[in-house]
């Protein structure tokens, strides 16, 4: 069972910048990948970067450019460092891990992003 504490939500105007973060019960090397998603209101959860245990990295192609994921494997962290943030970005940002044998999916409680002037 792999647990996961998000931080780093809030208000912020266009433009401007936020960090998630995403704590894990484990070491990452128990993790085979990590993600962050989102859900708007009214929308579908989509998955905007994501993490795998070797480095690799891909994101939506709404944040190209603007979203950097990375990982702290000393403090069982990921990160999602947001920039030029957009209206558009408002949603709940979940953290999500998969692990073990059976690729099973866990979910943190998620944490609100509001993009807002």
């Amino acid at each position: 069972q792999v647990q996961l504490a998000e931080s780093g939500g809030g208000l912020v105007q266009p433009g401007g910048s936020l960090r998630l973060s995403c704590a894990a019960s484990e070491s990452m090397s128990n993790i085979n990948r990590m993600n962050w998603y989102r859900q708007a209101p009214g929308k579908e959860r989509e998955l905007v970067a994501g993490i795998t245990t070797g480095g690799s990295t891909d994101y939506a192609d709404s944040v190209k450019g603007r979203f950097t994921i990375s990982r702290d494997n000393a403090r069982n962290t990921v990160y999602l460092q947001m920039n030029s943030l957009k209206p558009e970005d408002t949603a709940v940002y979940y953290c999500n891990a998969v692990a073990g044998m059976w690729l099973r999916h866990y979910w943190g409680q998620g944490t609100q992003v509001t993009v807002s002037s």
